[in-house]
């Protein structure tokens, strides 16, 4: 029985992302052992994945050297065959190099990579053409194909009854507004522009962590549409996810959210301020579309993740015409 390991201990979004390669790994070859290594956090999004035997996390937080230094002799006890290593820091890069697997796979921007036996380049631009799950997809294409699978979660049964429960049979929409980068964020107003402009039949859903109650609570009192409902804080990741793939519309950032979408095939409008399309993160849902501003801008894209502050002080990426979608 064949053994993998996928390291990706970035953050969520790209944990998500991951999760294209756990999918084409199992199809492919149905009865190898597929584990991951995640910083802890992430870990929440694996709970009662069909495909996956174990999660090994990541302390980043508390002792960070010494528990990558005992992570890595977890990994090495497993005598894994094959280590796919996505994150292109040097941690990752030593988490590779100690497992003693045979295969050892990651991107030619990892620091450690002439450790690996196998490299790849990940290239990333305002002129790409690759999605993120593409580039992965290189990492496998020699032992699967070059067709890369969808990123895929699975809620569970009792997610997806929560979400019945709440939005009792109405149409709803979702929104996403926080990012963790100011720059990827539509601005307050744009969202509470796209709720008055959202018919009042439609129940209306704000989605995000415990740290994104504020911002909930600001855009649903100082919208004038009446039904809106802050569910921020109130939901697991996948409990999140359930939530979206039932909803009329998900309107989100490029950001995790996004993701999430993809990774249940819900609907999903993204809005891209900061970044762009072309740098290979758009949602992957059948049914999606992607937002940005008309304006020409010479600043834009002003980097790959985007800032806490606008660099030049007027966010003109953020004006993105909301209305009619």
């Amino acid at each position: 029985m064949k053994k993998y390991l996928v390291i990706q201990t970035s953050f969520i979004g790209d944990v998500i992302l991951a999760t294209a390669l756990i999918e084409k790994l199992h199809a492919h070859n149905p009865t190898a052992q597929i584990d991951i290594c995640l910083r802890q956090g992430n870990e929440s999004l694996f709970i009662g994945h069909p495909f996956l035997r174990q999660v090994h996390i990541w302390n980043k937080k508390k002792n960070k050297y010494k528990n990558l230094w005992l992570l890595s002799k977890e990994i090495r006890e497993k005598q894994y065959d094959v280590v796919l290593n996505l994150q292109r820091f040097a941690s990752s890069g030593f988490l590779t190099l100690r497992s003693g697997a045979a295969h050892r796979i990651g991107f030619k921007k990892n620091p450690l990579s002439f450790f690996f036996t196998k490299s790849f380049a990940h290239d990333i631009s305002d002129k790409g053409t690759l999605h993120e799950v593409e580039r992965n997809q290189k990492m496998i294409e020699h032992i699967t194909d070059k067709f890369a699978a969808k990123p895929k979660l699975y809620p569970s049964d009792d997610d997806y009854e929560r979400a019945k429960r709440i939005t009792n049979g109405k149409k709803y929409i979702t929104i996403s507004p926080a990012s963790v980068w100011y720059t990827k964020q539509l601005p307050k107003e744009k969202w509470i522009e796209l709720l008055d402009n959202t018919a009042l039949d439609i129940e209306v859903f704000i989605l995000g962590g415990p740290g994104d109650r504020a911002l909930g609570d600001e855009i649903a009192v100082q919208s004038k549409h009446t039904r809106v409902t802050n569910l921020c804080g109130q939901s697991s990741l996948l409990g999140s996810a359930a939530f979206m793939r039932d909803a009329f519309m998900n309107y989100v950032n490029d950001s995790a959210p996004l993701h999430l979408c993809s990774a249940v095939n819900a609907p999903v409008t993204a809005f891209f301020c900061s970044t762009v399309p072309a740098f290979g993160f758009t949602p992957l849902s059948d049914h999606a579309r992607v937002i940005e501003t008309k304006e020409k801008l010479d600043c834009r894209p002003c980097g790959l993740h985007g800032f806490k502050t606008c660099p030049k002080g007027h966010f003109k990426c953020g004006d993105i015409d909301v209305n009619n979608l």
